[in-house]
């Protein structure tokens, strides 16, 4: 009796640690740690973007998801995030949409000089649930990662050791560029393009990799371009926008509760920024006229309509290296303007 008494209990013992155990392993399964690659330094409006994200999601998920965040490129590349964010190499990932030209060629119509003539024409382009968005968003998905929300840079500037003016003044320069349009562009005006990544264009301008370079004016000043160029003319001929991805995969791993925390939060973030990219273009701009060596160039109108007239073949190109994806994306540009 007693041995059957025992046994009874001691089979009941292991009954409640293996249910204690088994709660326990599901509460620890319900925790969730993304990974986040980043190539901009924590100073930069899209790295500070994401530490507002991170925020909003950890409170609101109660600790139950932790938002890793490694920035200036400690993990990859400006143009290794696509391909490790969809291999599942890291669970997320910013980059420059135009990052996704190589598979994609239509992402890079916010890079075709003067495609979107003004701020409101940008800010109904890449507004959520837009024509353009749902059309680029559609096909990065068919690579593996999904689009959680996109990154507002502001207007593309050009930095140069020389003063330029008018689209001639890039004839004869190596120009470096962050998409193959502009590179395109570049050419297009008698210059030499050199795809170079983000992280790495401070070192081509020191070492006279380059002569010159197209980026944001946000990145000028994260970047500490001012130290290098000596120049840099406000043309605002391209869009720059980052897109934040995350795994496919891991975005199907998450619970609901956590895809729709996650997916809230990126929203929220997401219009925070683009309300707040003109005015941190002005500070950076502001910055770089006041407290540092660098000449701001101005264009006046005649200047600026000749940007304009010498750009004008880029839209043909587009249209005709992009395939359908692209002439459906400018076609949906022309009722926007």
């Amino acid at each position: 009796m007693r041995t059957r008494t025992t046994t009874r209990l001691l089979a009941a013992a292991g009954l409640a640690i293996g249910v204690s155990l088994a709660g326990v392993a599901a509460s620890w399964a319900a925790d969730v740690t993304l990974k986040v690659t980043a190539q901009l330094p924590a100073s930069h409006p899209t790295t500070s973007n994401l530490m507002e994200f991170k925020k909003i999601v950890e409170e609101k998920s109660g600790g139950e998801i932790t938002v890793e965040i490694y920035d200036s490129a400690q993990l990859y590349k400006d143009s290794e995030v696509p391909q490790a964010v969809s291999s599942g190499a890291v669970d997320m990932g910013t980059a420059s949409l135009t990052r996704f030209a190589g598979t994609i060629p239509a992402v890079d119509f916010f890079y075709v000089p003067f495609s979107l003539p003004s701020l409101e024409a940008v800010e109904k382009a890449t507004a959520p649930g837009s024509e353009i968005r749902n059309l680029l968003d559609g096909a990065i998905a068919e690579t593996g990662a999904k689009v959680l929300w996109w990154q507002a840079v502001g207007g593309a500037v050009v930095m140069s050791n020389k003063p330029v003016h008018m689209p001639e003044d890039l004839k004869g320069m190596k120009v470096r560029v962050f998409g193959k349009t502009l590179g395109n562009f570049v050419e297009l005006l008698g210059g030499a393009p050199a795809l170079i990544s983000g992280s790495e264009q401070f070192l081509a301008y020191q070492r006279g990799t380059v002569d010159a370079g197209m980026s944001s004016a946000a990145g000028v000043t994260s970047r500490k371009i001012y130290e290098v160029l000596d120049h840099l003319t406000v043309t605002n001929h391209a869009d720059v926008e980052f897109v934040v991805l995350i795994n496919q995969g891991v975005w199907d791993g998450l619970s609901d509760a956590h895809k729709k925390i996650v997916d809230e939060a990126g929203k929220q973030v997401e219009k925070s920024l683009r309300d707040d990219v003109n005015r941190k273009e002005i500070e950076a701009i502001d910055f770089v006229k006041n407290q540092t060596k660098m000449e701001v160039i101005t264009l006046d109108d005649d200047q600026l309509a000749a940007w304009k007239k010498a750009s004008a073949p880029m839209i043909d190109q587009y249209i005709e290296s992009s395939g359908d994806l692209g002439r459906k994306v400018v076609e949906a540009s022309k009722a926007l303007q």
